[in-house]
């Protein structure tokens, strides 16, 4: 079993690592310090499981939690955290355990075999949307490595056949997510104009008639209008004259 550690704190990362090291078949294949280099550790060795921290500078263990729901294969998340406040938002991100500090050698015992039982009928499932607690960042895994993008930076989400295109402040990137998920995680930010696209509310300057007839949405940062389906425009109009 392949395991990443992180936490912001080196104590408790060689308080686990020592742990672990008594776990029969456990290879701790790296260490992380916030959850950036967690997600990164997780597309570079793509480990089974990762004991994440939730109170960690930058991205959180809950947002990284999120974020490897997506993860292919998916590995699976145990919260080791100083505080059991988190319980219910852990789990509402799908962690396989929540283990309070300090950690005890049989509860992190247990754990790990809850994670060869989450192995054994690992199964992709979406990222966890609850509310009030959407995602800060998309994440844009490129060969080995992963880009985080900032969902302030987003000015457009098109569909392209198993992929959704991120257009964004520096440039475009491909994610694995629905347009459907997104759409109903950032549904205050974004408004659907084509089956195929979302644009960022705040993007649009202007609807105008296209030569063919066909209504486009102008963006602010766009290179080109956008077309706006017929079933659209109502909504989109209704929507722009409340911005």
């Amino acid at each position: 079993m392949k395991v990443v550690i992180a936490d912001d704190e080196p104590l408790a990362r060689e308080r686990l690592r020592a742990l672990l090291a008594e776990q029969p078949g456990v290879e701790v294949v790296a260490e992380a310090e916030n959850g950036v280099e967690a997600l990164q550790a997780c597309a570079e060795h793509r480990p089974d499981v990762v004991l994440l921290d939730i109170a960690m500078p930058g991205i959180d263990g809950l947002e990284a939690a999120r974020h490897l729901a997506a993860f292919e294969p998916r590995p699976a998340v145990v919260f080791c955290t100083a505080y059991d406040a988190h319980a219910l938002s852990a789990f509402e991100a799908e962690a396989i355990d929540y283990l309070v500090k300090p950690v005890r050698p049989e509860r992190l015992a247990a754990a790990l075999q809850r994670v060869r039982t989450f192995a054994a009928g690992r199964q992709q499932s979406a990222p966890a949307t609850a509310e009030g607690h959407r995602r800060s960042h998309l994440c844009a895994r490129l060969r080995g490595s992963l880009r985080l993008i900032p969902i302030e930076d987003v000015h457009y989400l098109q569909a392209e056949e198993k992929y959704v295109v991120v257009h964004h402040a520096r440039g475009e990137d491909l994610i694995e997510e629905s347009l459907k998920s997104l759409e109903e995680e950032f549904g205050e930010r974004f408004v659907r104009i084509h089956r195929n696209c979302l644009v960022a509310r705040h993007e649009i300057t202007e609807l105008r008639r296209a030569p063919d007839g066909h209504t486009q949405a102008v963006l602010r940062h766009g290179r080109q209008p956008l077309e706006v389906s017929r079933r659209c425009v109502a909504h989109l109009r209704e929507t722009l004259r409340h911005l």
